[in-house]
């Protein structure tokens, strides 16, 4: 198969992607919606999920517009670059933002049906479920490969903007580099902004619900619980899918520029391996999504894990024989190895070994019953105190075996490939970001289908079943995130390298006081970015617990929940939208402006800068990430527990008060400021990629 054939391919598979995306959405706003209260809970909170989103948008809107013009009159007439790296910006902040609002909105019809379904079995359920989260992961590979195949045949193939030919193609890519920026730049936003929301609404409804007036979880009664279910639906739908968008965009980005050192037809085909093997790894994703079923009292999360290590498999096959229909005969040269079929294979096999490492360890301490989950439960019986301290130190703990198997993945890699294996490692671990990203938004479907029955007073039987996908989607969760971090930290070096090839920088030399100082400067970065969001979150969730107390001492019959009282939902979605909107700016601002004002300054302390950045970034969303969910957990776990206040066990015991505290603490860490990091991290490599050949002098 020739190469040309292939980069028409790329567009195709990913209009393939979203033919599948469409007809799927078809298929579950095909499903029955329940009953009146049911569809109106659920109209409730699509509304506010699409209000969120449009003011939102709105305001990034004049910020893409901004950067556009900027990086088009920067770039007009330089050599290395070209005025179109601004279209590219726009297109990729485009493709973005849709992949996030179609998957966001089909999630939100999504979660009546899970629990409309689940009244008639658990089998039903999963697959309305399991196929609302498909949507969200095929509109985003497709966007991605749709975009990134017509830039790079318009900019190569045809020849728009004078890069057409073999002599032109490194250009081409840094041109192509802007789709990137603009898809990092919109993720940023989109989980710090869904982030604030969701836990302003999250820490509001446990803090005044629970522990203040001993009502459950997704009461009607609380007036944040529609809020809450927004926050699901904005920060871990549309946020997820963002942030793995451009993580998608920026492994495949990394390695075309590392691939196209090698010069001439063999510069050529290295920069097509990766686009084509994310192209397959989509269809390959599409089959296995069938595979995702489960028989009545079956096991929900063996059927999820038959999807994507399944697909995972297959991918490890079907690199072989993709390499070797693309790689020149013998190979390439780069970095001064001999880059063959296997090498190749054993690059992605690496990488893909190491996210499944790091994703079980990421469960291992985030789930219920396992010791660490465990040691917090038995720590709350203490108080709150002893359950935050126990929590810290297992957050802390956890980051040692994910950065010795990153590690492991870096030798292996480099090894056989140099650092365009590294850069294929990171491809190795999202070539199946279609499934991946179904498994992984399916969790807050079930989440909110558990919130519906809640709230809907359905039978018990239907919450038992949607809290059984939620607990499969909660480990689901981590191993997502264990893929998110593992792939960021690869994702980042490959840029990384790139950003030194094309700045011409050699070597980093920490006896330099300014490569000292950037990376000194660097390694501060995520920790003021984190202290950003965290407050954010805190000042947004102090409204909202005075809001909700609010109504509950202003609403006569709220909170003993007399017939025909409502709680005033809109006034608390209104406050999360108009937070996150307030706060999501400066954080989002400092990813991109302190790697521009450093590069400027000089081009060796930006690339300390970005060292320091990736080492302390990749550690604390590990840290954040892991103790967030542990806590989340080890209050789950008091929560399924047999209620014995004698015994301070159960809902409504000591324990559980101070894990739903610990678990607020935890909130923040896991699901605004940690995720946040990996895509900082990417982010700034991004925007000094971009800038490169601005300062390569």
């Amino acid at each position: 198969m020739s190469i040309d054939t292939w980069l028409y391919l790329v567009p195709v598979a990913g209009l393939i992607g979203l033919i599948y995306a469409f007809v799927t959405s078809k298929w579950v706003t095909a499903q029955e919606v329940g009953t009146d209260r049911m569809r109106e809970i659920s109209n409730d909170i699509k509304e506010g999920a699409k209000a969120f989103l449009a003011a939102e948008y709105k305001v990034l809107a004049i910020f893409v517009v901004v950067v556009a013009v900027l990086l088009s009159v920067m770039n007009n007439g330089e050599a290395a670059s070209h005025a179109l790296v601004g279209v590219s910006f726009v297109i990729g902040a485009i493709c973005s933002a849709a992949a996030g609002y179609a998957g966001m909105m089909v999630a939100t019809s999504a979660n009546v049906r899970t629990a409309h379904a689940a009244r008639s079995g658990l089998s039903d359920a999963l697959k309305v479920a399991f196929r609302g989260g498909a949507v969200m992961g095929m509109s985003v590979v497709g966007l991605a490969l749709l975009g990134l195949g017509c830039l790079f045949l318009a900019y190569f193939k045809l020849g728009v903007g004078g890069f057409g030919g073999e002599e032109n193609l490194s250009r081409a890519i840094q041109v192509l580099s802007g789709f990137s920026l603009g898809a990092s730049s919109i993720a940023l936003f989109a989980r710090v902004g869904g982030g604030i929301f969701t836990k302003a609404a999250d820490v509001g409804a446990d803090l005044v619900g629970k522990v203040e007036a001993g009502i459950p979880e997704d009461d009607p009664r609380n007036p944040a619980t529609i809020a809450d279910n927004v926050g699901d639906n904005v920060g871990d739908v549309a946020g997820m899918g963002a942030d793995l968008f451009e993580s998608f965009v920026g492994s495949i980005i990394g390695a075309m520029v590392l691939g196209a050192l090698a010069g001439g037809d063999a510069g050529v085909r290295a920069a097509v391996l990766p686009l084509a093997i994310a192209a397959v790894g989509v269809i390959v994703s599409i089959i296995f999504t069938y595979t995702v079923n489960v028989k009545e009292g079956g096991n929900a999360q063996h059927a999820l894990d038959r999807g994507t290590l399944g697909a995972a498999a297959v991918m490890i096959g079907a690199t072989y024989f993709i390499a070797g229909m693309i790689l020149p005969e013998g190979g390439l040269i780069l970095d001064g190895k001999t880059v063959g079929v296997m090498q190749v294979l054993y690059a992605v096999i690496g990488g893909l070994a190491a996210g499944v490492a790091v994703g079980f360890t990421t469960e291992y301490y985030c789930a219920c019953n396992k010791p660490p989950v465990t040691s917090i439960r038995d720590a709350s019986k203490t108080g709150p105190a002893t359950n935050i301290i126990a929590g810290v130190g297992v957050g802390f703990q956890s980051t040692a075996l994910p950065m010795i198997q990153i590690s492991a993945a870096i030798l292996v890699s480099h090894h056989f490939a140099g650092l365009y294996g590294v850069a294929l490692a990171a491809l190795g671990m999202l070539c199946t970001t279609g499934i991946q990203l179904a498994v992984d938004a399916y969790g807050p479907v079930a989440d909110n289908a558990g919130g519906i029955a809640e709230m809907a007073a359905l039978p018990a039987e239907v919450r038992q079943r949607t809290d059984n996908l939620d607990a499969v989607g909660n480990t689901t969760a981590a191993i997502g995130k264990g893929f998110a971090i593992g792939s960021a930290a690869l994702t980042a070096l490959a840029l990384f390298a790139a950003f030194r090839g094309v700045a011409g920088i050699e070597t980093i030399d920490l006896a330099k006081p300014m490569v000292m100082v950037g990376l000194l400067i660097g390694g501060m970065l995520p920790y003021l970015f984190s202290s950003m969001a965290m407050k954010a979150v805190g000042l947004a969730a102090n409204e909202m617990i005075v809001e909700v107390r609010r109504q509950f001492r202003e609403i006569p019959g709220l909170k003993e929940g007399k017939e025909g009282v409502k709680a005033d939902h809109a006034k608390c979605v209104d406050i999360s939208t108009k937070a996150a909107i307030k706060q999501m700016m400066l954080p989002g601002l400092l990813a991109i402006a302190a790697p521009v004002a450093t590069g400027f300054y000089d081009k060796n302390m930006l690339a300390g800068l970005l060292a320091g950045a990736l080492v302390s970034g990749v550690l604390l969303a590990i840290f954040m990430s892991n103790a967030g969910g542990a806590w989340d957990n080890a209050k789950k776990q008091i929560e399924g527990e047999d209620k014995d206040l004698d015994n301070d066990q159960g809902k409504g015991s000591d324990s559980h008060h101070a894990a739903v505290i610990g678990d607020t603490v935890g909130d923040p860490f896991k699901d605004t400021a940690g995720p946040a990091l990996n895509i900082l991290v990417k982010l700034m490599t991004v925007v000094a990629l971009v800038i490169a050949p601005l300062i390569a002098n």
